[in-house]
Parts: structure tokens; C-alpha cells; sequence
């Protein structure tokens, strides 16, 4: 793997993002722009985004947000690597990086939520090395046939 630094995303950054969130077809990329305004305008203390980057361009990012009405309660909502990158650890480190941020703000909890469908359980058994636990199934959730899958992870403070 390349030697990747991991930082806050930058209005730099959203055009090389963009195609990462295009190769896993997550949702539409052009939908980053207003996603991340807030992060990138200040105005949102309480959500974070990370880029993985190499001396080319953006390799993955991650996103995450405060959970209201908690006392340190974030939800991990999106872990994407661009495909040429997926299975070399780069979503492992974001998330890791991640954790590592929100330990330093004194949250508590991480959760995270995925489908239930067989084309992820690559994603669940990532979450689980990880130290993520399933505590949640809900059927039926996403679509007829697709369950949503609640994994939660107590942060170091």
C-alpha cells in the first residue's frame, strides 16, 4: 500500500471524493458537496470528516455525526475506499483514526449501521475485527428482504 496520511476533508478534496463515493456506488457523489458543506464551512462542530490521501488523491474517506439528545454518542455513516484500495486496511485506519478523534472530544460510543444482505458481510466481518459487537437487527428495515445490522463500540478515554 502506498503511504497514505489521514486528515480532515478539505474543499480540495471533494472532486477526488467524489469519485471514491462514484466506484462503490454508495449514492450519487454529486450529493457530497451539500453533505459536507457544513463540516467544511464550520458550521457543524458536531460531525467530523477524514480523508485518506496519497501524493495522487483521495483514497477513502469517512463521516460521522453526534447523535442528539446523547451524552457522547457519534454514528459512523459512511466508510468508503475507492475500489482499486478496497481489502488493504485503508477503511480499517480511517475508522481507527476516527476513534482515535473522538476519544480526544470524550465520546464514549461509536455505532454503526449496515445492511444485513450477503454483499456485505465483507463490511460486518471488518466491523467485528475491529471490536464492533452486533447489537442490533432489525428486519425488514432498508428494503423487503434487508435487514439493518446496529454494531456498537465502547471508546477508550
Amino acid at each position: 500500500m502506498n503511504t497514505i496520511t489521514i486528515r480532515p476533508l478539505s474543499a480540495d478534496d471533494l472532486t477526488s471524493a467524489k469519485d471514491v463515493i462514484n466506484t462503490t456506488g454508495l449514492f450519487p457523489g454529486e450529493m457530497l458537496d451539500e453533505m459536507a458543506a457544513p463540516f467544511l464551512t464550520g458550521v457543524a462542530p458536531d460531525e467530523l470528516w477524514f480523508v485518506a490521501v496519497d501524493t495522487q488523491a483521495v483514497m477513502g474517506l469517512v463521516y460521522c455525526a453526534q447523535e442528539r439528545m446523547t451524552d457522547g454518542t457519534w454514528n459512523l455513516l459512511l466508510v468508503a475506499v475507492r475500489e482499486s484500495e478496497q481489502g488493504k486496511g485503508v477503511g480499517s485506519r480511517l475508522t481507527r483514526y476516527l476513534e482515535q478523534a473522538l476519544s480526544k472530544r470524550s465520546a464514549r460510543v461509536l455505532i454503526v449501521e449496515t445492511s444485513g444482505l450477503p454483499d456485505f458481510d465483507r463490511t460486518r466481518a471488518v466491523y467485528r475485527t475491529l471490536d464492533y459487537v452486533e447489537v442490533a437487527r432489525i428486519p425488514e428495515f432498508y428494503a423487503s428482504g434487508e435487514d439493518k445490522v446496529v454494531f456498537w463500540k465502547l471508546l477508550p478515554q
